[in-house]
């Protein structure tokens, strides 16, 4: 399947390769169509990037068969991962064609929370405000959300927020902000609200060793190259050396670029390095993907980039939040 071709072989600063067997990757996805003995619903999987693998772990727990979750939180603290609000879908096949209908049911106020360590799943204290497509960190073991739509009849954003205390699994709400907000959705989205040259907000951004990064903005997970915040400056600016075109040049021949399509990219940080968890297919092709994971050192001098041997995937599947999220294991 496809015309990607195998990278050099990626070798890695012997202290940043022992580092990162402590560390596991995780991000839910779902299959693009039902099919025959197929649940499209969301599953949890997990990259190793001390050997390069995904596996499955878990369906997230308490979804209605070939019901999506979409544009929630997912985030973790300590060895949890927290699965926050978010839209729920209904994806069937119609009845006498191959269609595929998605069909919003509601907006969820659930938290979920699932232990990488004992495999178990437990519902927490709901939000005050259900919401999706809102922003979401934490800070000092307690996870802080803002913004968002609280409903799906209206297009208009929310202006609350509210931090969870995991200790006392309590939500308490804040001050809302000052103006209501919301993650832009890119099927929802158009010329005459976004301008690129103007203002389009990122996609994602991540802090490493006290500094932020983003890579991308709302209508692109990818722009080309990583910029980092200046806080005294108060500016972006493009990291040198970031600028890549993705997959590489070292991951697909170059003849083939134009017919490879990117069906998700997630950034994560391990320690100095970003990691770009990316799933590509060749234009016509359906049976599956191929999956390739690239990292930028940000301490590199000269080429930062690397990539590991892409795997082949079957079945398509694609992100159900834009964020993956990174557990450093005990």
């Amino acid at each position: 399947m496809g015309s990607f071709s195998s990278p050099p072989p990626t070798t890695l600063e012997p202290s940043l390769e022992n580092s990162m067997s402590r560390y596991r990757v995780y991000a839910s996805f779902y299959f693009r169509e039902p099919g025959h003995n197929i649940n499209v619903s969301n599953w949890i999987g997990c990259y190793d990037p001390s050997n390069n693998t995904w596996s499955y772990v878990s369906p997230i727990f308490g979804l209605i068969e070939n019901h999506v979750l979409k544009d929630f939180a997912m985030t973790s603290n300590g060895d949890s991962i927290y699965i926050i609000g978010g839209r729920l879908c209904n994806k069937k096949r119609a009845l006498y064609s191959n269609d595929i209908s998605e069909v919003d049911v509601e907006v969820l106020s659930s938290v979920l929370c699932y232990n990488v360590h004992t495999d178990q799943w437990s519902t927490c204290a709901p939000l005050n405000v259900p919401r999706y497509d809102f922003a979401c960190t934490v800070c000092d073991n307690r996870i802080y959300v803002a913004g968002g739509q609280s409903t799906l009849a209206s297009a208009r954003g929310t202006s609350s927020a509210e931090m969870y205390d995991p200790s006392r699994d309590k939500w308490t709400p804040l001050p809302n902000m000052s103006t209501s907000r919301i993650v832009p959705h890119v099927d929802r989205s158009s010329a005459e609200v976004y301008d690129e040259q103007r203002h389009v907000p990122p996609n994602q951004i991540v802090a490493v060793d006290d500094k932020l990064f983003s890579s991308g903005y709302c209508l692109n997970a990818w722009k080309g190259h990583i910029e980092t915040y200046d806080g005294k400056l108060n500016i972006w600016y493009i990291v040198e050396g970031s600028q890549q075109k993705l997959p590489c040049t070292s991951c697909i021949n170059g003849e083939n670029r134009s017919r490879v399509q990117r069906l998700y990219l997630t950034m994560a940080p391990i320690g100095t390095c970003l990691f770009f968890l990316a799933g590509y297919r060749m234009a016509g092709e359906s049976s599956g993907i191929v999956s390739v994971v690239h990292i930028f050192n940000i301490l590199a001098t000269g080429d930062g980039w690397r990539s590991f041997e892409p795997m082949e995937e079957e079945g398509e599947r694609k992100l159900c939040s834009r964020h993956c999220c990174v557990v450093q294991l005990s």
